[in-house]
């Protein structure tokens, strides 16, 4: 990163350390309305330096070859595809894969980041799916919590030499699980019991949404490999371009 970038990105993280300091706050797709105001400017700030980041990241990516813009875009559309499926819960939020651990893999935690960010607006806006006011809540569980935890368990995995498969499977069901693990606290935040508080709050939130996710967790690990064995049969250069080691 350059001397300004780097700046930009110290800029961003002290504002979003200033900003999201709210009074008694702690907020997959959450909903239009289920989160106060202050909710809502307070998850958006917080993901301020980690899109910063990530568009510094992608920018890279774009300046030193063009042939990982393909790549870079079909990870975007998978996001798009797998997150779009959603499976109704009565909490007021919904249960379906992210799509999130593929970019991950690929491209780091903060280009994922922007193309997440991408994704929930278009669906908030086309789809209904979501809200422009919860962005900043959705963004930090899918597009950032997420794909962190999926990215860490890639780089363990293959520090480790764990089988390559088996650690494309851990990392995308993983990070799965860990975005409806950071919802539910959001929500808990939000809507905390009245008698066991944010705890308590989240321990329900999580079991609503555990019959539904576990499995679904499962699925997107497994649909995940598939596409990482398709990439690199009929993609090798493309993930070549990123150094991607096959």
């Amino acid at each position: 990163m350059t001397k300004l970038q780097k700046r930009t990105l110290r800029i961003s993280i002290v504002l979003a350390a200033f900003l999201a300091v709210s009074p008694a706050a702690g907020a997959m797709h959450i909903m239009e309305g289920y989160l106060s105001p202050a909710f809502c400017i307070a998850w958006g700030v917080v993901c301020i330096p980690f899109l910063v980041k990530g568009f510094f990241e992608m920018k890279k990516v774009f300046a030193e070859n063009r042939k990982a813009v393909t790549i870079l875009a079909m990870a975007g559309a998978y996001i798009f595809v797998l997150s779009a499926l959603k499976i109704p819960s009565v909490t007021g939020s919904c249960s379906h894969m992210t799509g999130t651990g593929l970019a991950a893999i690929l491209f780091g935690p903060c280009t994922t980041g922007v193309l997440g960010i991408i994704v929930l607006i278009f669906q908030a806006v086309l789809l209904a799916h979501g809200g422009l006011t919860t962005l900043g809540a959705n963004t930090f569980s899918m597009a950032i919590a997420g794909p962190a935890i999926s990215y860490g368990i890639w780089l363990v995995c293959r520090k480790c030499n764990v089988n390559k498969r088996v650690g494309i499977f851990l990392a995308a069901a993983a990070g799965d699980l860990f975005t409806y693990c950071i919802t539910s606290f959001q929500l808990a935040f939000a809507y905390p019991d009245p008698n066991g508080g944010v705890l308590a709050s989240a321990a329900k939130f999580l079991g609503v949404f555990a019959p539904t996710q576990l499995p679904l967790a499962v699925v997107e690990g497994l649909l995940t490999v598939m596409i990482m064995v398709a990439l690199e049969n009929y993609a090798a250069q493309e993930l070549k371009a990123i150094r991607f080691e096959k």
